[in-house]
């Protein structure tokens, strides 16, 4: 019994040594201080005595760097190059892009909370609110989007007009060039708010604030090149677009066919060294309207024109004016029926000088790292914030739709199927406003996120499409009836681009998030590679040295960290004291640990073959995304003071998100191609089974709830779309519908309980019901008069537009076509 004991102390210990991390030196001072204790009191046998000195000589040994250097490092360092995947200089840009937040955290296995929940919450400035409150309310008001989408197919003089001299065009260029200089936060905020009432002018707008010319002037262009092109820009006098994805090689830099050979030649009648371009782009947002285009080719010097021994210079972004001779213009694209500008071009032995490289000739070549380190910010706002503007304004209409909308004496919404899809689509979109806000938040506190980019591109358009589909099973015939009193189906429509543009989301799940995150965001992972291509082999041995032991021991941690918080479900888990969202963080530490385990033993076993095997790290980095979002709901809980009405939304996103990444675990281990390895993990991961659940079903009615009613969480979560009252607005109208169902609902259960049943009443429609209601002295005139009003605004909004056949088409199609029938009749 007492060797059993002494067994369980021994254990015990190890497990408590590895859960809280401790130093080698420090593991080794503590086992043989046990040891020490052990062989004065314990009753051990020689044989077994013998053993464990052995290992307290082995771990001493593994103290003394000049012997673990020796027999250990060394020889893995030359097992581990050969292992070590290339990596193209494409691949080492995009890793070496932007920074590393909150995701390197949670590759910890020990998020450390407090740098997340002491982040300054995203906040406006009275200029940006102001913005937001006039130009951009404006602007909104002066939206047809039926206009726009069927008979003009662009926007309106007027509203172009708008756009560049209020400076929509212009919100991330500073203002010493005339821009309006504002936060990441500020921007995403016009976007959501312009996305909520039309998607062709938010597209209009996101892509001159986005990855384009401003932006890559700013960070990398010459003063030269800002003090020309930004006022231009600021003021609208320019309009920019940038051309990287063509017809055969996609967004694949590093395989397009453009091409820019260093020569010297004339422009504007002087011989100048230049470039002679030859490209052909397509999917070009603003490119039929563009008076200057960004320019990705790559660039090529055979006459060593630039003064380097290269030949080759890679990637090379530069800015050309749409009136160079050569540049071709090609006609609109039509994306899904939402006319954003966007088109081809195309370039024939188009000549321009060196100096329109972006930068300068000092830049030729470092146009991929321009690209994707731009790309990190600009994927955080651009489209997230129209998916999340769009989510926003289908959950405020239809939740408004479901409770004016009534089948079988009740409101839809009271269904519970209805429910449940309504309670999905507030929780997801209380996801995606948390990750764009926090996100942004992040970024204007001087983080460039780029693996969180890769989430929020892929995870917030996507739960886009998912409230898009579930707004349109509600609204049924009403949604897919298209005409000016439709305020769904565009929105509905532009879903699939959102998922397309800035890199389609298969790619970005299946080897960006996970691919880039592994190296990017790894306390050691990227140490490691670093040191084993140093040019200086003493050097680089000593630093891999430090850096695999480290990870051995994280590994090992993370091992016993991700088994003792699954047998305890994580109640022992040391996280800030948030009241009732408190487990929510436990059990975000757990899976952080899980994950960061399976992590290093599938790069361990895997190595550069992981890399093929897109499913496993697809799965992996949907684990890492879960845990991300839910991070950002709870901080954004916080960030809105933590009002317990939201609790059940909150709840609703965390479970979901951290069930999902149960289920994504459990996907890997099933699908591992090692199942010894799969079963070890297993056994760390899940050694009671999986144990977390989705939410419950009452969570969802609690927030329907809330969304049948004008309450404060429907507020907040939809808070920041147009939803101004005013004739030319659903929205409003249904908001106003669906307040003044408060005062009608009482009324029409009178007319059913006293006039229907028992007799009095026996008109079948609703009009013909009041008026006997009334003549029975069931309702008052005033009474009969506000159900009358209600039941008009109701009626209005639930009506569909119809047309006839000509008007069907596009306007400025119908007089040929009514002359093509004339000439055949």
């Amino acid at each position: 019994m007492g060797s059993v004991l002494w067994f369980l102390l021994f254990l015990i210990g190890a497990l408590v040594l590895a859960y809280q991390r401790v130093s080698l030196l420090a593991a080794t001072v503590a086992y043989g201080a046990a040891l020490f204790v052990y062989a004065l009191f314990g009753d051990g046998s020689l044989p077994w005595m013998i053993v464990l000195w052995l290992i307290l000589a082995l771990l001493v040994l593994l103290n003394i760097d000049a012997v673990r250097i020796r027999f250990i490092t060394r020889p893995f360092l030359r097992t581990y190059r050969r292992m070590l995947p290339s990596m193209s200089q494409t691949e080492k840009d995009a890793l070496e892009a932007g920074t590393v937040w909150w995701d390197g955290e949670l590759f910890t296995g020990d998020p450390n909370w407090e740098k997340l929940l002491s982040a300054a919450a995203p906040k406006l400035s009275a200029e940006e609110q102001a913005f937001l409150d006039g130009p951009c309310e404006e602007l909104c008001r002066m939206i047809d989007d039926w206009e726009i989408t069927h008979r003009r197919a662009d926007l309106p003089p007027h509203i172009w007009e708008f756009l560049k001299t209020k400076g929509f065009f212009a919100m991330i260029i500073p203002k010493k060039y005339g821009g309006l200089e504002f936060s990441a936060y500020a921007h995403s905020c016009v976007l959501m708010k312009l996305a909520s009432r039309s998607t062709t002018v938010s597209s209009t707008v996101a892509v001159p604030n986005s990855l384009g010319p401003a932006e890559l002037l700013l960070h990398y262009g010459t003063e030269e090149q800002r003090e020309y092109y930004l006022p231009r820009l600021a003021r609208g006098e320019e309009i920019p677009c940038f051309a990287l994805t063509g017809p055969r090689a996609g967004s694949d830099a590093a395989s397009i066919p453009d091409t820019g050979v260093v020569c010297k030649g004339v422009y504007e009648g002087r011989e100048v060294i230049g470039i002679r371009l030859n490209f052909s782009k397509r999917y070009i947002t603003l490119a039929p309207v563009a008076t200057v285009i960004g320019l990705a080719f790559k660039l090529y010097d055979p006459d060593h024109l630039l003064g380097g021994d290269r030949t080759d210079y890679g990637i090379t972004c530069a800015l050309i004016p749409r009136n160079t001779p050569g540049i071709k213009i090609g006609r609109r694209h039509f994306p899904l029926n939402i006319p954003f500008q966007n088109g081809p071009i195309e370039g024939k032995d188009v000549f321009v000088p060196v100096d329109f490289i972006i930068g300068g000739p000092k830049m030729a070549g470092q146009g991929w790292r321009m690209l994707v380190e731009q790309l990190s910010v600009g994927r955080c706002i651009s489209l997230p914030s129209n998916a999340t503007g769009g989510a926003k304004a289908a959950v405020f209409a239809t939740s408004a739709y479901a409770r004016i909308r009534r089948q079988f004496n009740l409101p839809i919404g009271q269904f519970e199927g209805v429910a449940e899809v309504l309670a999905r689509m507030a929780g997801y979109t209380y996801i995606m406003d948390a990750a764009r806000s926090v996100t942004t938040g992040a970024i204007d506190g001087g983080a460039k996120p780029s693996v969180p980019s890769a989430m929020l591109k892929y995870h917030v358009t996507e739960l886009g499409r998912l409230v898009a589909n579930d707004a349109m099973d509600i609204h049924g015939g009403k949604g897919i009836c298209l005409g000016p009193k439709n305020y769904l189906a565009r929105g509905y429509q532009v879903v699939p681009i959102a998922i397309t543009v800035e890199g389609a989301n298969l790619l970005t799940r299946s080897l960006i998030i996970f691919g880039q995150g592994a190296i990017r965001c790894h306390p050691f992972v990227l140490r490691e590679m670093n040191a084993a291509r140093e040019k200086d082999k003493r050097k680089g041995l000593r630093e891999f040295d430090e850096a695999l032991f480290a990870h051995i021991g994280f590994t090992i941690s993370n091992a016993v960290r991700s088994l003792i918080m699954a047998l305890t479900l994580a109640r022992f888990s040391r996280v800030p004291d948030t009241g009732p969202t408190q487990r929510f963080y436990q059990h975000i530490n757990r899976f952080s640990a899980s994950f960061a385990f399976a992590t290093d033993v599938a790069m361990l076993a895997l190595g550069g073959y992981l890399k093929k095997k897109e499913s496993l790290s697809a799965r992996l980095g949907d684990v890492l995304s879960c845990m991300y979002l839910a991070s950002m709901v709870l901080k954004h809980y916080e960030n809105q003071g933590r009002p317990e009405e939201d609790l059940p939304l909150v709840e609703w996103a965390c479970r979901t998100l951290l069930y999902r990444a149960q289920e994504q675990l459990h996907l890997f281990l099933r699908n591992f191609p090692n199942p010894v390895l799969a079963a070890l993990m297993r056994f760390f991961i899940f050694p009671r089974g999986m144990t977390y659940h989705a939410p419950h079903d009452r969570i969802g009615y609690d927030i329907v709830a809330q969304l049948l009613r004008s309450t404060m969480t429907r507020d907040r979560l939809t808070d920041g779309i147009y939803r101004t009252v005013e004739p030319g607005n659903p929205l409003g109208q249904l908001h106003e519908a669906l307040v003044l169902a408060d005062t009608a609902e009482p009324l029409e259960r009178r007319i059913r309980v006293e006039g229907i049943k028992t007799g009095r009443v026996t008109a079948l429609d609703l009009p013909g019901q009041i008026e006997q209601a009334l003549e029975a002295g069931i309702l008052s005139e005033a009474e009969a008069a506000t159900l009358r009003e209600y039941d008009r605004r109701v009626m209005e909004i639930i009506h569909v537009d119809d047309f006839t056949s000509e008007e069907m088409a596009a306007e400025r199609h119908a007089p040929e076509m009514r002359a093509q029938r004339a000439s055949t009749a």
